[in-house]
């Protein structure tokens, strides 16, 4: 998994951008879900502000830069996975977007998502209840993290929600905008077919989406012209109904549903899967010796 360590994460997830195919991009809330994701294939990862706030039970609207950034820390630790950090609204005006540029970009993450949504963000946006800043103040702010990004290479995400706040032409319009200001990605969410069939022909941005991955076939995203597919919640979900399924039926009928035998078959591959080879080899040429 580290076999690509010598190329920074942000230039391989440039050129990954740059293929003919989508980058998709699933959830990775911890280094454990990243390597894992890694091993799998997969160019990128997500670092969804939403699914962290669900998992610390507070709402990504309750998260400080401090919180995003040690999990971002955590995961470019222990893994080569090219990481694309959801920074919301960038938890404040310009210049608040500046210092959270700033330390996502020093986790070692390859890209941030920022979203045109109004400072500081609320917790009802988890309800469907959004609120836009103007097309200004959005440029405004890409603008200064476009001039506080130290390495060219990484990626910023400019995303609108003015698809199901406005219409799909006031997005295609800010996605527009967003480019002007510097944005490497516009980052949109089409609300039917002949929309996600349309945007890439009136958006000369490389596109990017939040989707479920199996919503369309690789074939179908390359097709539709969509360059970053963004998955932030399908990790999340099998996991939870997962764990949910297992012990609500050991409550039920003392038993979890799932054999023994599979789980441990499981449990054996997380040392593998968390890299602990390297530790290994280093307690047999000395504490075990």
């Amino acid at each position: 998994m580290d076999d690509h360590r010598d190329t920074p994460a942000a230039s391989r997830l440039r050129t990954a951008l740059a293929g003919p195919d989508a980058v998709i991009a699933p959830l990775c809330l911890s280094p454990l879900q990243a390597r894992l994701t890694e091993s799998l294939g997969f160019r990128a990862g997500y670092l969804s502000g939403g699914a962290l706030g669900y998992e610390l039970a507070v709402s990504e609207a309750l998260l400080t830069l401090s919180e995003l950034a040690e999990a971002a820390r955590r995961i470019t630790a222990r893994s080569g996975l090219p990481l694309i950090v959801d920074g919301g609204v960038g938890f404040g005006d310009p210049v608040h977007m500046v210092r959270t540029i700033r330390e996502i970009e020093a986790t070692g993450a390859a890209g941030i998502e920022i979203e045109d949504q109004v400072a500081p963000k609320r917790v009802s946006h988890h309800r469907g209840i959004e609120h836009l800043v103007s097309t200004g103040a959005m440029e405004d702010r890409i603008r200064a993290a476009v001039d506080a990004r130290r390495d060219r290479d990484f990626v910023i995400v400019a995303r609108t929600g003015a698809v199901r706040n406005e219409s799909f032409d006031a997005a295609v319009e800010r996605c527009l905008a967003y480019g002007e200001a510097g944005a490497d990605l516009a980052m949109l969410m089409p609300s039917s077919e002949a929309e996600w069939a349309e945007a890439a022909g009136r958006v000369p941005v490389p596109l990017a989406t939040i989707a479920a991955m199996d919503a369309r076939s690789p074939d179908a995203w390359r097709r539709l012209g969509w360059k970053l597919v963004i998955d932030p919640f399908t990790a999340h979900t099998v996991a939870v109904d997962a764990m949910r399924a297992a012990y609500a039926a050991y409550q039920r009928d003392g038993d979890t549903g799932v054999p023994l035998a599979t789980r441990f078959a499981v449990y054996r591959e997380f040392s593998g899967l968390a890299g602990l080879d390297e530790f290994y080899e280093i307690e047999d040429r000395t504490t075990e010796s």
